[in-house]
């Protein structure tokens, strides 16, 4: 069915289909809240590799390392699965908000690093930090309400506020500044029907992470305009420059924060599908304004996640030595280091800063040295086509002719890519 269409017309195309005496039809609002979804487009890269280059295909467009054996999750949490699994104590359906012990572990972990203790009732077990994302952004919307998001960010925010008929606007995220939040843009952006501002710390996708200075910053700006903070800290202590990882969590008595989780990133099993959605609000602030009762009602008509999953959480959460931590995060700093230097050899791409945290790294492009490149998407076909690498333009989050690249994958096969990279951007030179 064509926009443009009139009734009348609409109406001679269904008789001409046999249409007129079904009385269902497609979901428009579901197609247009889908919007340009990172696997999508991700997909529609992958569609432009050449079936007859012998080289393995390298993928720096996801953010799932799992596939890489030196990214194996720690044995630990192998081990809990299992256990959880054979002990035959979590065949059935799981409380709406996530069993007991699993709430429990989950607040005494993020509490480790709040100066003050979380509750498990603060607490709400999710399918991976998305069913999160789907929850804070369901309970915020009323008719009129808008949120504020990042820009870079990702997309699965605008994908669901769209769903939820929720407005989005956006507010930059500044290179020149480490990709800190523009906040006299949130400031213009926001007026009364404002609800809440997303950061996510450590970023996706430009690796970025927040100073307790900068944090507190974003809390008196969203506390001055009435609104919460949804913190999306799925790659929480994921860090290796020089800033160290900073909950949000840690201002909220100065603003309400829901916090956003998940053991996917940090322990490399995104598959596993287990994150939760905490409430980090010492002033009750949340529980007077009925959000937290508005969540309760959204986790009693949605699924949960596996329940042995949830029964191995404590395990997992307690029991991870610091060791397996470390062995990640000296992996992703040599990857990250390996990324930004060997960027610097290539004349059309540049990067304004340096990862220092997550799985990413935002580079910008310069069309104007390249020939036969029209933008950021025609870059990302032809690279797949010509060089078997896979990379995620920059559209898809929100920064036309820029590219995100992952660098979550072994540094030798990242070292390979990049040098792909480079012979495709000097045969797509200009001559001088």
């Amino acid at each position: 069915m064509e926009p443009f269409q009139s009734q009348e017309e609409v109406e001679e195309e269904e008789m001409e289909n046999g249409l007129e005496k079904w009385g269902f039809r497609e979901n428009e609002d579901l197609n247009t809240a889908s919007g340009f979804t990172i696997r999508q487009v991700i997909n529609m890269v992958m569609e432009n590799l050449d079936a007859g280059d012998e080289r393995p295909t390298i993928p720096l467009g996801h953010g799932d390392p799992s596939a890489f054996p030196c990214f194996r999750t720690s044995p630990v949490a192998e081990d809990a699965i299992v256990e959880a699994l054979r002990s035959a104590n979590f065949n059935g359906y799981p409380p709406s908000a996530g069993i007991p012990p699993a709430r429990r572990a989950i607040a005494e972990y993020l509490s480790r690093d709040l100066p003050y203790k979380l509750s498990p009732e603060d607490v709400y077990v999710t399918i991976g930090c998305t069913q999160a994302i789907e929850v804070a952004l369901t309970v915020l919307a009323r008719p009129g309400a808008n949120v504020l998001l990042p820009r870079p960010g990702f997309p699965f925010y605008e994908a669901r506020a769209a769903f939820s008929h929720l407005e989005v606007r956006h507010f930059d995220l500044l290179p020149e500044k480490g990709w800190e939040v523009d906040l006299d843009a949130v400031e213009a952006l926001a007026d009364e029907n404002t609800v809440a501002m997303v950061i996510i710390n450590p970023g996706n996708p430009c690796g970025s992470v927040f100073t307790y200075q900068h944090l507190k910053e974003v809390a008196e700006t969203a506390k001055k305009l009435g609104i919460l903070v949804i913190a999306d800290e799925v790659y929480g202590h994921l860090t290796f420059g020089s800033n160290p990882f900073v909950p949000m969590g840690v201002f909220g008595s100065i603003v309400p924060v829901l916090t956003l989780g998940s053991i996917s990133k940090r322990w490399m099993v995104p598959g596993w599908r287990l994150g939760w959605l905490v409430i980090s609000d010492p002033n009750g602030i949340l529980k007077k304004t009925k959000i937290v009762e508005c969540i309760k009602v959204s986790r009693n008509i949605s699924p949960e996640p596996a329940t042995f999953i949830q029964g191995a959480v404590p395990h997992i959460l307690e029991k991870t030595k610091e060791d397996f931590f470390m062995k990640i995060i000296k992996i992703l700093r040599q990857a990250s280091d390996i990324c930004y230097e060997r960027i610097k050899e290539i004349p059309c791409i540049t990067c304004p800063h340096k990862p220092e945290g997550s799985m990413f790294v935002m580079v910008k492009l310069n069309l104007s040295l390249l020939e036969g490149i029209n933008d950021d998407m025609d870059f990302c076909f032809k690279l797949a086509k010509e060089e078997s690498v896979i990379i995620l333009p920059g559209v898809a989050v929100g920064l036309k002719n820029w590219l995100r690249i992952t660098f979550a994958i072994e540094p030798s096969s990242l070292e390979d890519a990049i040098g792909r990279i480079k012979s495709f951007c000097k045969r797509h030179g200009k001559r001088q």
